[in-house]
């Protein structure tokens, strides 16, 4: 927000008159908070990390243009998530991913187990240069949705009913067998679904390596979906920020009040760091 919108704010809502000098010491104050924030040492392991974004409206040499607001979630070993940075880009790319996963490692990231995106351009690449053990997954989630923009809605139930049998396929031989079916089966009406799923086939496949208790936590990115969901209401009434840093500040200071109530272990967690202990036992401590 601009000064003069906290200005108009207070006085409109609480009917105080506030000088344009102690807002800007406040609004000095929050950027401080996020550099240091955006700074501070993060945990040598995040057994999972995902990665999405949220548009964003930014004003630029007089013209309002699109950017996205990137955020990282990591889950650590005694399964709580913590948003590790945000970042703010026009456009995605290696040298933009690189940078992010570079600073990850800089600020104390030693390992990461699975990575889950979204299909983010040249993110997976970023993150295997940087983190050369990590696993990469696709998020399935992302993969049925994308798939069903090419159905329509009379057919959507019984070919989502179709992708189940891929995913749900207790190894990569079954699941590979199943799209092969599906393909025989949908590709007469609707082929770029299945080319979809061969295109991102290699990206999907470690899913079938993992045992169900970790696979309930790499399924989806829902974790950071609903965290987009809620910033995004945040900032819905914002037609467009006047810069970067104003941008960042209004989120950061949502995301402290959601932080705030991320202090239970995520779903299954104790079933699935079991399972990380057999699997990953040369790069767990204390192990």
């Amino acid at each position: 927000m601009t000064t003069r919108d906290i200005q108009g704010h207070l006085q409109e809502i609480y009917g105080v008159e506030v000088s344009a000098d102690l807002i800007s010491t406040v609004t000095d104050a929050v950027i401080n908070d996020v550099k240091e924030w955006q700074s501070r040492p993060l945990e040598e392991i995040y057994p999972i990390l995902y990665l999405d974004a949220t548009a964003v409206k930014v004003r630029s040499e007089g013209r309002v243009i699109n950017k996205s607001a990137y955020l990282a979630i990591g889950i650590n070993l005694e399964g709580i998530k913590d948003v590790l940075g945000i970042w703010i880009e026009q456009t995605e790319g290696a040298k933009f991913w690189l940078k992010i996963m570079s600073e990850i490692k800089n600020r104390g990231v030693k390992d990461i187990f699975i990575a889950c995106v979204d299909g983010l351009k040249e993110f997976p690449e970023a993150i295997e240069a940087t983190f050369p053990k990590t696993e990469v997954q696709l998020c399935v989630v992302h993969m049925i949705r994308n798939s069903l923009r090419y159905v329509s809605w009379k057919d959507r139930k019984a070919l989502a009913g179709d992708l189940k049998s891929i995913y749900n396929a207790c190894s990569e031989n079954e699941a590979s067998e199943n799209l092969k079916a599906f393909a025989h089966k949908w590709d007469g009406r609707y082929p770029m679904v299945s080319k979809s799923w061969q295109a991102n086939w290699q990206r999907i496949i470690p899913f079938f390596s993992y045992p169900e208790e970790i696979r309930r936590i790499i399924y989806t990115t829902n974790a950071i979906e609903s965290l987009n969901n809620t910033l995004k209401k945040t900032i819905k009434n914002r037609a467009s920020f006047p810069n970067d840093e104003a941008a960042i500040k209004l989120l950061y200071l949502s995301l402290r009040n959601i932080l705030k109530k991320w202090t239970m272990p995520a779903k299954y967690w104790g079933k699935a760091l079991n399972q990380f202990a057999i699997l990953y036992s040369d790069r767990m401590p204390g192990l």
